[in-house]
């Protein structure tokens, strides 16, 4: 009994340090509440010009002057009929889908690969290398839209599409392998140890061992990849000027300065929604990859 006593007398006071630690302090709750605050503004100015531009989408331009707050007196999709149509936004989204598809499986493959490399191995240069990617995050894109015209014009890759998809993996590599260069480098080296005992080799232990364990890098990057380069706009109206294909950033650009001041801006409106809904989409099937840890995939 007295055993016990004193084991209850020593867990008491854990439990009410315990207890006293976790309880929120004054900072802590304004520091909430401020955030909170902050929060609730930010989602404001992001989702009240979304709810407008959806609402416009489906009025007419008389109605969007007249009623700009207000809700569509018909709501019908004669707009995205016109924008999809009429105004040949259906090829330019096809187009953009294989851009950017493309793009993004190649650089996320290709700096994926040179990230572990740089990361997990000792050769020479890797060091260099590593710091030539960081200084292409630094250059100018509109530095280099001169050397790539001349570039892709000897290739004979200028005005087509894998000369943009070309262009895209180059522009986005160096970001790439600069963000997963430092997960990679925090994986456990005991788990590729363990592969190498059990006779996996260097392939197989990337694909089948440390690229599962580097998910939610891969899903982070490759939903910042994928926002960068479906709203890409300087390299495509410089590098791709032949109209059959153009994507839907010069497509916009296009249908606003073709109209000039009898612009139809339901029709525009509904133009915006069809660009912005994919990346919608995109991203809310990325966000489920974004959980978990490295921690949580190794225990798997």
């Amino acid at each position: 009994m007295s055993v016990t006593t004193r084991a209850e007398a020593r867990t008491e006071p854990n439990q009410e340090q315990e207890i006293r630690t976790t309880k929120p302090t004054t900072s802590d709750k304004v520091v909430g509440g401020v955030s909170h605050v902050v929060l609730v503004i930010w989602s404001i100015v992001v989702i009240l010009p979304l709810l407008w531009t959806v609402l416009s989408s489906f009025k007419t331009t008389a109605e969007i002057f007249k009623s700009p707050f207000g809700l569509p007196a018909n709501w019908n999709f004669d707009n995205y009929v016109k924008a999809w149509v009429g105004n040949n936004f259906g090829p330019m989204f096809l187009n953009t889908v294989i851009v950017v598809g493309c793009a993004l499986i190649l650089v996320m493959l290709l700096g994926a690969m040179c990230a572990y490399v740089l990361a997990r191995f000792s050769i020479p240069g890797s060091r260099i290398i590593y710091y030539l990617m960081l200084a292409g995050l630094t250059f100018p894109v509109f530095l280099a839209i001169v050397p790539l015209f001349f570039i892709l014009q000897g290739m004979q890759l200028l005005n087509t599409l894998p000369g943009l998809i070309i262009t895209y993996v180059a522009f986005a590599l160096p970001f790439t392998v600069f963000f997963l260069f430092s997960f990679f480098k925090s994986l456990p080296y005991e788990i590729q140890e363990a592969a190498y005992v059990d006779g996996a080799g260097e392939w197989r232990t990337f694909f089948q061992v440390m690229l599962p364990m580097a998910r939610p890098g891969l899903a982070a990057v490759a939903i910042m990849n994928f926002l960068g380069l479906w709203n890409q706009f300087l390299l495509p109206i410089a590098l791709n000027t032949s109209q059959p294909n153009y994507v839907l950033s010069q497509g916009m650009a296009a249908f606003a300065s073709a109209a000039g001041y009898q612009v139809d801006f339901g029709a525009l409106f509904a133009a915006a929604m069809i660009t912005i809904v994919p990346v919608l989409i995109v991203y809310i099937l990325f966000q489920r990859q974004l959980q978990g840890s490295v921690s949580q995939g190794t225990s798997k």
